[in-house]
C-alpha cells in the first residue's frame, strides 16, 4: 500500500469513534447468538431483515448522536427535560435491569467460548472477563480508553473472515437479501429478535453519552447550541462516524448468518441456542480454523459489548438523577456513576453463578429492551426536533421521518414479542 493512501486510510479511522464502537458493540455474544439461529435455522431466508434494519438503526442513532454534540448533554438529560420524571426513572430502571440481564448473558459467553478454546472451567473465565471489564472502566484514562475500545473492534474482522472459509450458494444468499420471506412462527420471533438486537435501548445511550465525552475531552470543541462555527465539520464526521459503525453491525451480522445458513443449516444442524453453541457446532463442518475464529470473536465483542452495557446504564441512571457521569473522571470523583458500572457488572456475575435459565432470561431482557425502546424513540424524537433543546439545529424533516418510522416498526414488533412465543 502506498505511503499516501496508508496515510488517508490511518486519518478516516481516527474519524471515527462512538459511532463504530456503539455500532461493534451492537455485535454482542447475544446478538451472535440470534444471529446464528438465524441462519442455522432459516437459511438465507432471513438475510433480508440486514437490509430493512440498517437505515433505521443509522438514523435512530444518528438522533442520539446529534443530541449529545448539539446539547452538550446525554441523552436522559435532555428526556428528563421535557417528559415527566417519573416516566424517565422508570424507563433507565428497565434499561438497568435489561443491561443486567444481557452482561450476564454475554460474559457467560465469553466464558463458554473461552472454555471451548483453553479448557478451563468456563464460570472462572466468566469472572476473569468481567473483572477486566471492569477495572478497565475503573481505572484507564477516558482516551486510552476509548482507543482501546475502538482497536478491540477490529476482533469482528474474525466473523467476515468465515465467508471466505465456506462454500456459500451466492444465488440463494443474494435471494435471501432481497426477497423478504417469512415461513413461519418461528421465523417471526426470529425478526422480532433481530429487531431487538439491532436497535436497542442501550446504543442510544452510550452513542449519545461519547459524543459529551468527546466534547469534554477536546479543549477547542463545545456544545453546537454554543458553537455553531462548529457544526458543518461535527455533522459531517457523526455522519460518516455512525453510517460506517452501522455498517460494520450488518457487515458482521450478514456474514455470521451467511457462515452458519452455508455451514449448520446446509448441515441439518439447527437447534442453536447461543454463540457458544454456534462455534461448537462449526468445528466438525468447517474445520478448527473457522471454530478458532468464531470462538476468539465471541470473546473480543463480549469485551467490547459489556463496558458499553453497564456503561449506558450508568450514564442513563447518573443523567437522571443528577450526578456527576464520566468516564474521564476518576472512580472517587463520580461515585454514583461508577458504582453503577460495578453493580451491573457484579450481578450480571452473579446471573451467570445462578440458577436462572441464561436462555429464557436473554428473551425476556429483550422483550423489556423492545417495550422500552419503543417510548425512549419518541421521547428522541421530541428532543431532537425541540428548538429549546436543540436551538438551530433540531433535525431534518428526512433523518425525522425514518426516525418514527424505526419506532413506529419496534412498537409492531413488540406485540408479536410478547405474543408468540
Amino acid at each position: 500500500m502506498k505511503l499516501g493512501t496508508r496515510l488517508r486510510s490511518i486519518a478516516l479511522f481516527e474519524q471515527l469513534g462512538p459511532g463504530l464502537v456503539t455500532g461493534a458493540a451492537d455485535d454482542d455474544p447475544s446478538g451472535i447468538a440470534t444471529y446464528s439461529q438465524a441462519g442455522a435455522q432459516f437459511g438465507f431466508s432471513l438475510l433480508w431483515t440486514m437490509v430493512l434494519t440498517y437505515p433505521l438503526m443509522s438514523a435512530v442513532q444518528l438522533i442520539s448522536a446529534h443530541i449529545g454534540r448539539v446539547t452538550g448533554c446525554g441523552l436522559a438529560k435532555n428526556m428528563g427535560d421535557l417528559l415527566p420524571k417519573g416516566l424517565v426513572s422508570i424507563l433507565v430502571v428497565l434499561l438497568f435491569v435489561a443491561n443486567t440481564i444481557n452482561i450476564g448473558a454475554d460474559i457467560a459467553a465469553m466464558g463458554s467460548a473461552g472454555e471451548l478454546v483453553l479448557g478451563v472451567d468456563s464460570h472462572w473465565l466468566t469472572i476473569g472477563f468481567a473483572l477486566v471489564s471492569l477495572l478497565l472502566q475503573l481505572f484507564l484514562p477516558y482516551r486510552r480508553y476509548a482507543a482501546v475500545l475502538k482497536w478491540i473492534t477490529l476482533c469482528l474482522l474474525a466473523y467476515v473472515a468465515l465467508i471466505f472459509m465456506v462454500t456459500i450458494d451466492w444465488r440463494d444468499a443474494l435471494l435471501g437479501l432481497v426477497v423478504p420471506r417469512v415461513t413461519s412462527k418461528d421465523a417471526v420471533v426470529t425478526v422480532v429478535a433481530i429487531l431487538g438486537t439491532t436497535i436497542s435501548p442501550y446504543l442510544f445511550f452510550w452513542q449519545s453519552a461519547q459524543e459529551v465525552e468527546e466534547v469534554r475531552q477536546d479543549d477547542s470543541a463545545e456544545p453546537l447550541v454554543d458553537a455553531p462555527w462548529q457544526a458543518r465539520r461535527e455533522f459531517r464526521r457523526m455522519k460518516l462516524d455512525t453510517f460506517a459503525g452501522m455498517a460494520v453491525s450488518n457487515i458482521v451480522a450478514l456474514a455470521i448468518m451467511l457462515g452458519t445458513a452455508a455451514t449448520l443449516h446446509a448441515q441439518g444442524t439447527t437447534a442453536i441456542a447461543t454463540a457458544a453453541d454456534a462455534a461448537k457446532a462449526l468445528q466438525p463442518v468447517a474445520g478448527r480454523f473457522a471454530f478458532l475464529l468464531f470462538a476468539l470473536g465471541i470473546v473480543g465483542t463480549g469485551l467490547l459489548a459489556v463496558p458499553v452495557l453497564a456503561g449506558s446504564a450508568a450514564y442513563a441512571i447518573g443523567e437522571s438523577r443528577g450526578w456527576k457521569c464520566g468516564l474521564e473522571h476518576k472512580p472517587w470523583e463520580a461515585v454514583g456513576f461508577y458504582s453503577v458500572i460495578g453493580c451491573a457488572t457484579l450481578l450480571g456475575i452473579a446471573i451467570d453463578w445462578s440458577s436462572l435459565d441464561p436462555i429464557k432470561a436473554l428473551f425476556w431482557s429483550a422483550v423489556v429492551n423492545g417495550v422500552v425502546a419503543v417510548p425512549i424513540m419518541a421521547g428522541m424524537m421530541l428532543v431532537a426536533r425541540r428548538r429549546r433543546a436543540m436551538g438551530k439545529f433540531v433535525i431534518g424533516q428526512r433523518l425525522y421521518r425514518v426516525g418514527w418510522v424505526a419506532t413506529a416498526v419496534m412498537l409492531i414488533a413488540v406485540v408479536p414479542m410478547i405474543v408468540i412465543r
